[in-house]
């Protein structure tokens, strides 16, 4: 496989050689170093091997790096996105690895989730990676369930709530920047994602990073086999869960990183490869943003901190204004946000946003003004359509006889993923998708009429 493109292939291609320092790259591949472009960084790795090592956990890591490297580096083309990739990765035991049940399992992980085609090939190391010094971290008796957690809000939210449910056989997987368990005394685990992935000389191109779900769900399972725990807790509600494979756009491929087609798919791939049983749970499946939002602040002593969580797609050089990082307030994540909210009763400044006024009957005249013109137009005005026209999709699924084929096939794939009855499948998206619809309407209605939002909708329908 060629580099960009393959001459058999309209796709783009790209061919990855992950190697140890100083070893040889494939003629025609991409050269991807270890302690160059892969670093790990072993106080972290320090956090997941605090009982024992385990080079085939560390090998799973060195995957998703490696994944993360593939697709970040190859720019999807406008009209077309599949792509290729052919990954040659060395481990610690490469007959395990290159065994169907381990390889195939994989591959049909990744394909699932990022709708592209993957090769992926092992081969032994050069040299054995140095264990970790243990540290003594605190990691509760008898944990039963894992969480991977971020800035997000549905994370922030369910977090809580399993918290109160669960207690100490709870744990935290932490996959953002910030520590909110700092509070707590000694060491805790699985507080940082241990690795680190960069393009070197050049830029990472490609911003779609659909292997993101595969990094998230790995690191999740890995934390769940090392602490003995055998589920894995899903944070997101029903519309980020469900809502990005049932609202495509463009020509985009359907959205499964946090869909329960996909966790399957790694359900079997971590057995495959630990020989440990890890169950992916989804307990606001059913459920909106706003009712997980509206639980966790009135069951949860710590419900008000919702106010501190972090929903933007943005990066934080675009999100600022008057010397103050903001959301942009109209990217599909913003404007569930918002919705959310809205539908929980509760309130949240404008000032939080860059465009304060989803009320403005100009898209313009909704930001803030130190907000430069040229930012109201092109690549922020097209988020701001998109993340409106998703939601009103979403809104409009049950009441379109067009789409009714489309529900009853996602109620029995629902049901096959979760190993439940297709009709309880079906009653909880039913469900889902009315309280939905419901929200929106609503929270379209507190915009008005003349709302760039409301007007962008109306004239989609």
């Amino acid at each position: 496989m060629a580099k960009e493109k393959d001459k058999q292939s309209p796709r783009p291609a790209l061919a990855v050689d992950v190697v140890e320092a100083g070893g040889r790259t494939r003629k025609g591949w991409l050269r991807c170093e270890l302690d160059t472009n892969i670093e790990f960084n072993m106080e972290k790795l320090a956090s997941y091997f605090f009982a024992a090592w385990d080079p085939t956990v560390y090998d799973a890591f060195l995957v998703a790096a490696a994944v993360e490297f593939a697709d970040r580096t190859l720019r999807r083309p406008a009209l077309l996105w599949q792509r290729e990739f052919a990954l040659h990765i060395p481990v610690h035991d490469p007959s395990h690895w290159n065994t169907p049940r381990v390889s195939e399992t994989l591959k049909d992980a990744l394909v699932f989730l990022t709708g592209d085609i993957w090769h992926v090939t092992f081969y032994r190391r050069r040299k054995a990676h140095g264990r970790p010094q243990q540290g003594h971290f605190l990691l509760p008796q008898g944990t039963t369930a894992v969480m991977p957690f971020s800035d997000g809000l549905d994370s922030r939210a369910v977090a809580g709530l399993m918290a109160r449910e669960l207690g100490e056989k709870f744990v935290r997987v932490r996959l953002g920047t910030k520590d909110y368990d700092g509070h707590l005394p000694g060491k805790r685990p699985f507080t940082s994602v241990p690795y680190d992935v960069n393009a070197g000389a050049k830029k990472f191109v490609e911003s779609t990073a659909r292997s993101r779900g595969f990094k998230f769900a790995l690191l999740s399972g890995l934390a769940a086999h090392l602490a003995k725990a055998g589920q894995v807790i899903v944070p997101e509600s029903g519309q980020g869960a469900l809502g990005p494979a049932l609202v495509v756009v463009g020509q985009a491929y359907e959205d499964y990183r946090s869909h329960p087609m996909f966790t399957s798919r790694m359900e079997k791939f971590l057995y495959a490869l630990l020989g440990y049983t890890v169950r992916f749970q989804f307990p606001r499946l059913w459920y909106t943003k706003a009712e997980t939002l509206k639980k966790f602040v009135e069951e949860c002593d710590d419900g008000s901190s919702w106010k501190d969580t972090w929903s933007c797609w943005q990066q934080s050089r675009h999100s600022h204004a008057d010397g103050k990082r903001r959301h942009c307030g109209i990217c599909a994540a913003c404007m569930l946000r918002r919705l959310s909210v809205h539908a929980a009763g509760l309130q949240e400044p404008r000032e939080a946003y860059l465009w304060e006024k989803l009320d403005a009957p100009l898209f313009e005249d909704g930001a803030v003004g130190s907000v430069p013109d040229n930012k109201k137009q092109g690549r922020m005005r097209h988020y701001a359509i998109a993340g409106a026209l998703h939601l009103d999709h979403l809104a409009s699924l049950r009441s379109s006889t067009a789409n009714a084929g489309m529900l009853k096939l996602s109620g029995f794939q629902l049901s096959r993923a979760l190993g439940i009855a297709e009709t309880e499948a079906r009653t909880g998206l039913d469900r889902l998708l009315a309280q939905h619809e419901t929200e929106w309407k609503s929270f379209r209605e507190s915009l008005g009429d003349s709302s760039f939002v409301t007007q962008w909708s109306a004239a989609a329908a």
